[in-house]
């Protein structure tokens, strides 16, 4: 047994782990690290999610999730608009090898790969250390970055598991008593990704075996309402690949979930199950849509002991984490938008002060098997803008980082103060981003400090996170205001020390703001069609050689979203942008009459 000694212990490699292992890091803090799997970035790599969904917008490209995105940009050959389910999908080994790189540049961050926690020690009230099977690690802070929630269970700190009625938090979307639907699936659905390839037209892949565990009429209707074509492109990548991670009829696994959180043994056959559903589903798609479809085996460490080896994740997607009991909780009501408005409220701490430190835009999304999930009607939380749908942004607070009486210890992935019903909405990899660099500045801070989290003013974190030398990160969503505009430290800090003043559109009045959209991707002339309300149709006439000519025009930026609003019907357009014929868009940066 090795003694090591640190300011800040990050417990897991996830998505929000390693966020603020980083960021604690660049901060100035020791850092240790320690992971299970040989790849950081959990959800983003490890788990295969390779088509991250919600702060798309340019304005909320931020903090440590703009500069990934950028670095992918850099890196992914062929570059990342190729599904529909997201403007960003990408190899999984491509963001492993970013959030190596950065990790390794940090010579105050000593990474540990292969160790699980095992038990957590206590001082009092206070969080002290906590053992793996090849180190005993004491440090100053301890942040849970388990895909789980472990080290909550382990120091038997305060935390939920599963549904909330609406007794509790007076949520509008949830049960007013226990169900079937409560009853059988106690949180959202892991998902174990797969990846598939298509070999070409008149090529045989190798033959994926069913697996007799498995029936297959567990998949009878997975691609109903889609075309073969389009039920593929929901997650394609670079080069041909497929991420499978579907959700209807598809690999989503949900046989009595408790399993997760009652002892390692348990949680180890529910993992094997569903690996063995979504092997099953993968044979299952190259039977119904042919042999030229096979699996990707070359996505991941061939360390699968099942066949396909490195086309299968290293880890499932897990959804629903065991969830911290904070100073505060994230509830449903904080996540919708106010009335007649495109943002949620503020937070709004005992000082009259905004208290937050990351935010989100995706919709309230929950995963269950149907017919039961049918039973669910969440309050709506999406919007129109930039030509599709996106969520109504919403920020989260400090508080729900910080456990309710235990020092020592902060939440910084899923495993934060929030309900069920929010999970839908909070459980997403550039939210996660965020809330990680959000915990590990905290960390830092408090280790330079010598104080303890909620003895940290939330001013100074904030302060810290928005003049961040290498990825500053927004705190307040403005929808036409991005890092790069000459107001915007101005801005988030009045809205941050006035939260009453912050606008539910989510639009600040700047009358003189200058135009940040740039002229880039490639040059296309058409004709404009607003077909609806944020629905706009383009046909190509230049260049003539684009297979399917009417596209849908797309933006995330906010100038081209206001232009797109006001142009004259059926008028001729030059644009330049990406395009996507997969998804039958064109990502827009630039119109000119």
């Amino acid at each position: 047994m090795e003694y090591l000694k640190s300011d800040v212990l990050v417990v897991g490699g996830g998505t929000g782990g390693t966020a603020a292992a980083i960021q604690a890091a660049r901060r100035g803090a020791h850092v240790i690290l320690v992971s299970e799997f040989s790849w950081l970035g959990g959800m983003l790599t490890s788990a295969g999610v390779s088509a991250p969904d919600g702060n798309e917008l340019e304005a909320f490209q931020t903090g440590l999730w703009g500069a990934f995105l950028r670095e992918l940009c850099h890196r992914q050959a062929g570059g990342m608009n190729h599904g529909w389910v997201s403007f960003f999908t990408y190899h999984p080994q491509t963001g492993a090898d970013i959030f190596s790189d950065w990790v390794s540049a940090l010579p105050n961050l000593q990474w540990i790969s292969g160790q699980v926690p095992l038990e957590v020690n206590r001082i009092g009230d206070r969080l002290s250390s906590v053992r793996f099977a090849d180190y005993q690690i004491e440090a100053h802070i301890i942040l849970d970055g388990t895909e789980l929630g472990d080290v909550l269970a382990l120091a038997d700190v305060a935390h939920r598991w599963g549904w909330e009625l609406q007794s509790e938090f007076d949520e509008p979307s949830a049960p007013t008593t226990t169900n079937q639907l409560t009853e059988t699936y106690p949180v959202q659905t892991p998902t174990w990704v797969v990846m598939m390839r298509d070999f070409g037209e008149n090529a045989n892949a190798p033959h994926i075996p069913s697996s007799s565990s498995v029936s297959t009429n567990a998949f009878e209707g997975f691609m109903e309402g889609y075309e073969p074509s389009h039920f593929l492109n929901y997650g394609r990548l670079p080069d041909d690949r497929f991420m499978i991670n579907w959700p209807q009829k598809g690999n989503d696994y949900s046989h009595d979930l408790n399993r997760l959180i009652a002892s390692p043994d348990k949680r180890h056959k529910c993992f094997q199950e569903a690996l063995d559903h979504s092997h099953a589903f993968a044979s299952e798609i190259q039977t119904v849509m042919g042999q030229r479809y096979g699996l990707a085996t070359d996505m991941f460490p061939s360390n699968m002991s099942s066949l396909g080896g490195g086309a299968f994740a290293l880890q499932p997607y897990i959804r629903e984490s065991r969830r911290l009991v904070g100073v505060v909780t994230v509830r449903e009501q904080d996540i919708l938008p106010q009335v007649q408005g495109q943002v949620a409220a503020l937070p709004i701490d005992k000082d009259g002060r905004s208290d937050a430190i990351a935010f989100g835009n995706y919709p309230n999304d929950h995963h269950y098997p149907t017919p039961e999930s049918e039973t669910l009607t969440l309050a709506p939380k999406s919007i129109q803008w930039g030509g599709r749908w996106t969520g109504t942004p919403f920020t989260i607070p400090y508080r729900s980082l910080i456990p309710k009486a235990v020092d020592g210890l902060m939440a910084c992935d899923k495993n934060i103060s929030v309900s069920h019903i929010a999970n839908g909405a909070t459980r997403l990899q550039p939210i996660v981003l965020g809330i990680g660099q959000a915990a590990g500045m905290a960390a830092a801070l408090c280790a330079e400090r010598q104080c303890q989290p909620r003895k940290l003013p939330v001013q100074v974190l904030q302060d810290a996170l928005l003049t961040e030398a290498i990825a500053p990160a927004a705190l307040v969503p403005l929808f036409n205001c991005p890092p790069s505009h000459p107001h915007w430290l101005r801005l988030q800090r009045h809205y941050l020390d006035d939260p009453g003043q912050y606008p539910a559109t989510g639009h600040e009045v700047l009358p003189s703001s200058p135009s940040l959209a740039i002229r880039k991707g490639d040059r296309f002339v058409g004709h404009f069609r607003r077909h609806d309300i944020q629905h706009y149709r383009f046909e190509i006439h230049k260049p003539m050689s684009i297979a399917k000519p009417w596209v849908r025009l797309v933006t995330v930026n906010a100038t081209i979203d206001t232009q797109l609003m006001h142009l004259p019907e059926q008028c001729l357009v030059t644009v330049w942008g990406i395009l996507n014929q997969h998804a039958q868009w064109l990502l827009v940066n630039w119109i000119q009459l």
